[in-house]
C-alpha cells in the first residue's frame, strides 16, 4: 500500500490527514500516475446547446470540433457525452485533456478561439477549461486496468492506495493539502460582448468528474445497478441541477457519455463546478441525497463483494482563477457556470 500523493510530491505537513498513519482502507482503490515531468494538465469541456434534442447543427457543430481534435498538438484524449439540462435543452460536449499546455496553447489559438466566437444558427456553445497544476487535483478508481478523464494521460497505476474510503479522502489525496486549506478568494464577475459571456472565476472553483462504467455488468448485477442504485444517483445530480446552489454546487451535469458518433454508452457521470472543495465535502458527507447515494452504492457492493463488476472513478480539481477560462456564446442564462451569475 502507498501513498496516493506520489513521492516527488510530498513534503512535510502542515496540515494532517483526517485519518491516522496506520489507517488501513476496507477495499482497495488505486490513483493514476503522471511522469513527474508533467507539471500541469488541461481538462477543456467543449459543449453545444440547442432546445431541440439531437439538432442536426447540434451534432455537425461538435463533429466539427471533434475533427478538429485530429489537428496538430490536439489532445492526447477526449471523450464525449449528452445530458438535457434545467432548462430542458440538449447538451452535448467534448472533454479533451492535455499534459502539456504549450501544447494547448497552440492548439487553441488556431484551432479552438473561435468555438465560443463564431455564431451557430440554432444553437449556442460553450468552452469550459481548466489547467491546474498537477498538485491541485487527485483521481480515484475502483480498477487499475480502464482509465477515464484525465487519467488516459497517466503513465501507469498506483498500488492500491491508503487515502480513500473516508470522508475527506479527496482532499486527502490533492498534494497541495499537505500545506494550503485551498479555500475560496475573490469575487466572481462577467464579462460581456454581445452574445457572448466570460465568467471570470475564484481561486479555488472545485470541479468534479465522477463516473460509472456497467458496461461488464450483466444479469443481477446490472438488474441491481439500473434499479437500485442509478435512480438514487439520478435524484442526488437532478437536485445539483436543480436547487445546487443552496448547498454551493454552481451547475451540475448527469450525462450519458457516447461514442464518436453519438451512439449511448453503458457510461456516465457528473460533472459539476463547486464554490470550494470544503462545499462538496459537505454536501458529500451530510446531505439527504448523497447520503443516499452513498447508501446505495454499499449496499450494492457489500451484496456483490469482490465480484462486483461495476467501475466506478471520480477526478477533483481544485483550480485558481487564473488556471479557469468559462465563455458561452448564445447559450441560456443557466448554463454552466452562467447559472453562478444568475438571480
Amino acid at each position: 500500500m502507498e501513498s496516493a500523493i506520489p513521492p516527488h510530491l510530498q513534503c512535510p505537513r502542515s496540515r494532517p490527514r483526517r485519518v491516522p498513519d496506520d489507517y488501513v482502507p476496507p477495499y482497495p482503490s488505486f490513483v493514476a500516475r503522471h511522469p513527474a515531468s508533467v507539471q500541469r494538465v488541461v481538462m477543456a469541456y467543449f459543449g453545444v446547446q440547442s432546445p431541440t434534442a439531437r439538432a442536426p447543427a447540434a451534432d455537425a457543430a461538435l463533429a466539427e470540433m471533434q475533427r478538429r481534435f485530429g489537428a496538430e498538438a490536439g489532445p492526447r484524449h477526449w471523450d464525449r457525452a449528452r445530458y438535457t439540462d434545467e432548462a430542458g435543452h440538449d447538451n452535448v460536449f467534448c472533454a479533451a485533456y492535455w499534459d502539456d499546455p504549450a501544447s494547448f496553447d497552440a492548439w487553441f489559438a488556431a484551432h479552438g478561439r473561435d468555438w465560443t466566437r463564431t455564431t451557430r444558427d440554432g444553437v449556442g456553445t460553450f468552452a469550459e477549461i481548466v489547467r491546474p497544476d498537477v498538485r491541485r487535483y487527485e483521481t480515484l478508481f475502483s480498477s487499475p486496468d480502464r482509465c477515464e478523464g484525465i487519467a488516459t494521460l497517466a503513465s501507469h497505476m498506483s498500488d492500491v492506495v491508503m487515502e480513500h474510503a473516508y470522508w475527506g479522502g479527496a482532499r486527502d489525496r490533492i498534494p497541495a493539502s499537505q500545506t494550503d486549506a485551498m479555500e475560496p478568494a475573490g469575487e466572481l464577475r462577467v464579462e460581456r460582448d454581445g452574445a457572448r459571456v466570460r465568467v471570470v472565476g475564484h481561486d479555488a472553483l472545485c470541479l468534479i468528474r465522477s463516473g460509472q462504467d456497467w458496461s461488464d455488468t450483466d444479469g443481477d448485477e446490472l438488474r441491481m445497478y439500473r434499479h437500485d442504485v442509478e435512480p438514487v444517483l439520478r435524484e442526488g445530480m437532478e437536485f445539483l441541477r436543480d436547487r445546487g446552489r443552496e448547498v454551493g454546487c454552481f451547475a451540475n451535469r448527469y450525462v450519458t457519455v457516447e461514442d464518436d458518433a453519438g451512439r449511448a454508452l453503458p457510461k456516465s457521470y457528473g460533472m459539476s463546478w463547486w464554490t470550494s472543495l470544503a462545499k462538496l465535502e459537505r454536501w458529500a458527507e451530510s446531505h439527504p441525497t448523497h447520503v443516499a447515494i452513498f447508501g446505495a452504492a454499499m449496499r450494492y457492493l457489500s451484496t456483490l463483494g469482490p465480484a462486483a463488476r461495476l467501475r466506478l472513478y471520480h477526478e477533483v480539481t481544485v483550480a485558481q482563477a487564473d488556471e479557469q477560462f468559462f465563455e458561452y456564446l448564445n447559450c441560456h442564462p443557466r448554463t454552466g457556470m452562467l447559472r453562478a451569475l444568475a438571480p
